[in-house]
């Protein structure tokens, strides 16, 4: 399984990027529910969420400083 391009990411809109961000941290926490209770099967599954809310924090926090160079 192929990690998500940031592409997809840049391309969302405010609200969109926001509910990611919340979806990519419920799922997180999802797998890491399942691992305590050891009934995590795909533990590859950390590796790629954690990559996606990576890549959603960096295109917010891009758009924040892009904002606060144009005021």
């Amino acid at each position: 399984m192929a990690f998500p391009s940031i592409e997809e990411a840049r391309k969302l809109s405010e609200e969109e990027l926001a509910e990611e961000v919340l979806a990519a941290k419920r799922e997180l926490f999802q797998l890491r529910l399942e691992q305590a209770t050891r009934r995590l099967e795909k533990p590859h599954l950390f590796k790629h969420t954690k990559h996606r809310l990576a890549q959603l924090l960096t295109v917010e926090r891009e758009r924040q400083l892009k904002a606060a160079t144009e005021e």
